[in-house]
């Protein structure tokens, strides 16, 4: 057995203040500036222009009934539609496409086509009242735009 008294107690390791480096100060990183948003408003101006957030359903019909009253378009209201690259728009007409009973908005399969819509899309809905107008972007171009102009924000 041990020679060692039990009654000692055993030594406790000491840090030597000479080996142990000082931290550095470390500094944090600097945030980007926030933009400036426009001062809160309690309700929306109706001659401005609206966004809304749908998707296309399989017979190619979006609900954005919001802004179909802001437009004041109601069921039966005749709709031309026009396409060009990944823009739609919808503006009144005597004759095209009628808004459906149900207060949705059903797009020409040939204006999706050429919108470069498909079943299930998530679009991005403007509305001017201002002329009578329904813009109809893809939200995936919309996110693209966004992202290529915040992105074109930091080079500057």
């Amino acid at each position: 057995m041990s020679d060692v008294p039990r009654d000692i107690p055993a030594p406790t390791e000491q840090m030597i203040a000479a080996l142990i480096p000082a931290p550095l100060p470390r500094s944090r990183p600097s945030r980007p500036p926030l933009p400036r948003l426009p001062a809160p408003r309690t309700l929306a101006d109706p001659a401005e222009p609206q966004l809304d957030v749908s998707r296309l359903d399989p017979s190619g019909r979006i609900s954005t009934r919001p802004l179909l009253r802001l437009l004041h378009w109601t069921p039966g209201h005749r709709l031309r539609f026009d396409a060009f690259e990944h823009t739609i728009t919808a503006t009144s007409s005597r004759t095209g496409t009628a808004i459906s009973a149900s207060g949705l908005l059903a797009i020409p399969v040939a204006v999706r086509h050429l919108g470069r819509l498909a079943t299930g899309d998530t679009v991005v809905l403007l509305a001017d009242p201002a002329h009578d107008l329904l813009v109809i972007h893809p939200a995936r171009i919309v996110a693209r735009l966004l992202t290529d102009r915040l992105g074109g924000a930091d080079a500057s």
